[in-house]
């Protein structure tokens, strides 16, 4: 028969019927957890409840049965209960959890998964020919995970420890000159001209200039106010919705020279109803990625232009390029790319608004000096 349980300050030892001694002891929820294994001394157990019970008051227990839960079933709940994550940054997650994480690492108990483990996996990843945004990407996606186990006590610290490992290094984009932006789109058909030259000097996401409506741009007061995005899945299906982050809501000024061909496309593609997109397909659908490409004949027009490989999120680079070489400050810049800045308070106030005109009149100046009139749609 097992011995009564021993009076202790904290925690119990009893003796089971094989001569071994195992504890029990209450974790920080109050429930009585058993002990991992078994000692062969008395001794043995105390000074194991006692490890215990010191990292109980300094915070450093984690569950011993939490950390046997398998990495990839960890991983998989933590995107689940991320109940604000935008769904294509769900899909984004949900790919590097099965291309990258699980085939490697996602049936090892989470206890056990150390920096050792870690590296390993990383440089088995680049030696593969995953590339190397790609693996940063999934080091930081992994390293969140692993520091929710840590929050949550499961382990003792977050494992991804490597420096500059979720950091990446993406290959420099080209910047087109204005002549080069206007001979893209003078390549483009009729109906996405316009579309080239705002998602330059507007310094918009593809998200963002496929979502605009009518409502959105404002000829006489040269701004187009961005509200929402268009975010295709890997699934085909198309969803509206807010910009990527707070600060992609936003107002932005629109360089005076291309105002006549806005209106020109206004007059001729967009339907006169306030929400009418601005930019549709061929039969006023919803203009897709693909469908863009196709229409647009991308490959040949950029090869024609003599920038093969250019990526329509280049032309985004190539605005925000011109518009950071006219003096403008950072956090200006920030408010005009939509980007989040602990610095910036999101407010559209009048300080920012008038800076962000002198961005659009230097990018106009910058226009009319490379081109002849005729060819900016005048």
């Amino acid at each position: 028969m097992p011995n009564k349980p021993g009076k202790r300050r904290f925690g119990s030892i009893r003796q089971l019927p094989s001569g071994r001694f195992q504890i029990r002891y209450p974790g920080p929820d109050g429930q009585i957890r058993m002990g991992e294994t078994t000692y062969a001394r008395e001794r043995d157990a105390e000074k194991s409840l006692s490890l215990i019970e010191a990292k109980l008051i300094t915070g450093d227990w984690t569950d011993p049965q939490r950390a046997k839960v398998k990495l990839g079933d960890y991983a998989a709940k933590w995107i689940t209960e991320r109940t604000n994550l935008r769904p294509r940054t769900v899909e984004i997650y949900k790919g590097l959890l099965k291309r990258y994480i699980h085939p490697h690492l996602g049936g090892v108990p989470i206890g056990k998964v150390d920096t050792a483990a870690i590296r390993e996996w990383r440089v088995l990843l680049l030696g593969s020919g995953v590339g190397p945004s790609e693996v940063a990407k999934a080091y930081r996606f992994l390293r969140a995970v692993l520091m929710t186990a840590a929050d949550d006590q499961i382990i003792p610290r977050n494992p991804c420890r490597i420096r500059g490992a979720g950091e990446e290094k993406p290959e420099e984009r080209p910047v087109l000159t204005v002549t080069k932006v206007f001979e893209l789109a003078g390549q483009m058909p009729e109906r996405l001209r316009a579309l080239v030259l705002l998602a330059t000097f507007a310094s918009l996401r593809w998200g963002e200039v496929a979502a605009l409506r009518r409502m959105d741009l404002d000829l006489a007061a040269r701004t187009i106010s961005v509200r929402q995005q268009h975010v295709e899945l890997d699934t085909g299906e198309l969803l509206v919705g807010p910009p990527k982050s707070r600060a992609g809501v936003r107002t932005v000024a629109i360089p005076e020279a291309i105002i006549p061909a806005l209106g020109e496309h206004l007059d001729r593609f967009t339907e006169p109803e306030l929400d009418a997109l601005i930019f549709t397909g061929a039969r006023g659908g919803i203009l897709r990625r693909s469908n863009f490409r196709r229409a647009a004949k991308w490959d040949v027009s950029t090869k024609k232009i003599g920038f093969p490989g250019l990526r329509f999120h280049d032309l985004r680079h190539t605005g925000n390029t011109i518009a950071a070489s006219s003096g403008a400050s950072l956090k200006d810049l920030m408010q005009r790319m939509g980007h989040d800045s602990v610095r910036a308070a999101l407010i559209y106030q009048h300080s920012t608004a008038e800076a962000d005109s002198k961005i659009a009149d230097a990018m106009n100046s910058k226009i009319t000096e490379a081109l002849p009139v005729k060819a900016r749609g005048d």
